[in-house]
């Protein structure tokens, strides 16, 4: 493998003059930086990023750390993270730690001494203080999910996406909603449940809710939840869904129980992404800006990569609002 003294050898300059060529450090004579890009490419000479990055103090690389990428938002985000992670010139380093806080702990603990430059997280939730201190060492920002005030923060006002999802389906004269979400521990599901319950006193309304335990809370809990709810309610006439993935398992139980979307039941997601608007009864969902949110939360994280060390970067928390996307499962 070619190295900087071959290339400066080939070239006939010093390695100082290769490195300034290749790095755009400083000024370089057109015909010696000619010189030098053709004995690189002579050579098929490929730089050391590593070593070049631990000198610099910079890699160029940022860790998504997320709980699960498919029938959920965070594919969304992800995408949008990675794109504008790529029009800056990182890489992403994407950990899927299936909401288990045990695996997220880990690595965690790998990363507060591996080579990122910063971290972008939807946490568990668990791990609070290994993440404080990952955050003194490199920049920081939670996404979807917050779970710290004093780390910066891309997240969704979802108390109003359930007092939203409530008054759209009391609107369309549902008296029985009841509501499948998930852990209290986790900032979105705690917010969704108090928009839930703040609409639902208003409208003087009975609070159904269900909950299994399980990790994820996916397509099959959305499904055994939705039963439980039929079970224990004979009249329900609507169901809010936390995320699409739990409205999809929902539609697959309420079929099964012979009961027809829209006529004798509503369904509602209230974390809604692509995948809703192509089910064989399309789902009506509250949509989040996913690729927004990952674009900001990347450039949220650039900007403070790439900050002055001398001086502390202010810390920043966004908000975005989900639009109401009406489909067939509710008209």
């Amino acid at each position: 493998m070619a190295t900087l003294k071959d290339v400066a050898a080939l070239a006939h300059v010093d390695v100082s003059t290769v490195s300034r060529t290749l790095n755009n450090s400083s000024y370089v004579h057109p015909d010696t930086r000619a010189r030098v890009m053709a004995a690189v490419e002579e050579l098929s000479y490929r730089p050391n990023v590593l070593a070049r990055g631990l000198r610099r103090g910079k890699l160029n690389m940022i860790a998504v750390v997320i709980p699960k990428l498919s029938f959920s938002i965070f594919a969304e985000v992800v995408s949008g993270i990675e794109e504008e992670a790529r029009k800056n010139g990182f890489s992403t380093m994407i950990i899927n730690t299936g909401n288990d806080k045990t695996v997220e702990k880990e690595s965690l603990i790998h990363l507060r001494d591996g080579f990122v430059d910063g971290m972008i997280i939807a946490s568990t939730g668990a791990n609070k203080r290994i993440i404080r201190d990952i955050s003194m060492q490199m920049p920081v920002v939670q996404v979807i999910r917050e779970t710290d005030p004093h780390i910066s923060s891309v997240v969704v006002d979802y108390v109003d996406i359930g007092y939203r999802a409530v008054k759209h389906l009391a609107e369309k004269g549902c008296k029985k909603i009841g509501l499948i979400n998930g852990s209290a521990e986790i900032s979105p599901y705690a917010d969704r449940y108090k928009g839930y319950k703040k609409a639902i006193e208003e409208l003087c309304l009975e609070e159904i809710t269900a909950e299994h335990t399980s990790k994820l809370k996916g397509i099959r809990y959305g499904y055994d939840c939705t039963n439980e709810l039929l079970d224990g309610n004979m009249h329900l006439d609507a169901i809010l869904a936390a995320t699409d993935a739990q409205g999809i398992g929902a539609l697959r139980a309420l079929k099964e129980n012979g009961l027809r979307v829209p006529d004798d039941i509503r369904v509602l997601s209230m974390t809604g992404h692509r995948v809703g608007d192509m089910l064989e009864t399309s789902l009506t969902s509250m949509e989040l800006p996913g690729l927004e949110i990952g674009a900001q939360a990347a450039d949220m994280a650039i900007h403070a990569i790439n900050a002055d060390k001398k001086q502390v970067t202010a810390l920043q928390h966004l908000s975005f609002k989900a639009v109401l996307a009406e489909r067939e499962t509710t008209m």
